[in-house]
């Protein structure tokens, strides 16, 4: 576990490092279900579309997938600001929302989004090998389910072990509230089945990085259950799960500065992986 200090230097040399001076284009609303699915249901073709944004004139860069938040029931896809102009394509989802769809319908659209980048960013100049998945809050959640709940992926023949690494910012590891509520369980039940990350902690995923608000200032004891996911994580053997509570902010504040976290983890696994 690392605090608000570490975060810190991580900052500073994240701001001290070389501007890429790349240029950039964004191609919006792409279809991520294929035309049989779209063409049957209105929902889907209508939400089910995501965003990309890519160097141009550059080959093997990494790609950052980004769920948005807003609890599963609301929110829309982006590009966030502090992800551009850093060498790195980012592809921004658009999920179906509850009430209109129950669970787990949303976690298969990440998956499919997921799926989607493993099939074609090959296309736009990028490195199948280095596909990060992450978001924050509810996108957390999603990205931590469709990384360690390898039968998401399976279903289109990707092993989810392929993820160069899940990175949420202050994700769910238990069973999400919204599904919670779904099914008639008290938001406040902590319940982990299924439906819950954690259920599907394993020795052989992907390099998990946790990064949450100061654990006083998150919403739903969300540090604390970072903080179990992460022990649970190195009692079972793997070697890189690691934790970051940025003192001092709360929620929704955390994400501006877990970026320049983001942002590292992408760099150092791509040095490991050339």
């Amino acid at each position: 576990m690392k605090n608000i200090w570490l975060y810190l230097l991580v900052f500073l040399s994240i701001t001290a490092t070389k501007i890429y001076a790349q240029d950039y284009k964004t191609i919006s609303n792409i279809h991520y279900y294929d035309d049989k699915i779209n063409k049957a249901d209105s929902y889907i073709n209508e939400r089910c579309v995501l965003d990309i944004y890519i160097p141009k004139n550059v080959k093997n860069f990494p790609t950052v997938i980004w769920f948005h938040g807003g609890g599963i029931t609301g929110g829309e896809k982006e590009i966030p600001e502090a992800l551009k102009n850093k060498g790195i394509a980012i592809i921004g989802v658009n999920y179906r929302l509850s009430p209109k769809v129950n669970a787990p319908k949303y976690i298969e659209d990440a998956a499919a989004a997921t799926a989607w980048a493993f099939n074609h960013i090959k296309e736009y100049g990028g490195n199948e090998n280095l596909i990060f998945i992450s978001g924050h809050s509810a996108g957390g959640y999603l990205a931590t389910m469709v990384g360690l709940d390898k039968s998401y992926l399976k279903k289109y023949q990707i092993d989810a072990n392929k993820l160069a690494g899940i990175i949420p910012f202050s994700g769910q590891m238990i069973s999400h509230f919204t599904i919670r509520k779904e099914r008639g369980i008290n938001e406040l039940d902590p319940r982990i089945d299924d439906m819950g990350p954690l259920y599907f902690a394993r020795q052989d995923a992907p390099p998990l990085l946790l990064i949450t608000g100061d654990r006083e200032k998150e919403i739903f004891g969300r540090y604390e259950e970072n903080a179990y996911m992460w022990r649970i994580m190195k009692l079972k053997g793997h070697k890189e799960t690691v934790l970051y509570e940025l003192d001092g902010f709360d929620h929704g504040e955390m994400a501006l500065p877990a970026f320049p976290l983001l942002i590292k983890e992408v760099k150092r696994i791509e040095a490991l992986k050339k």
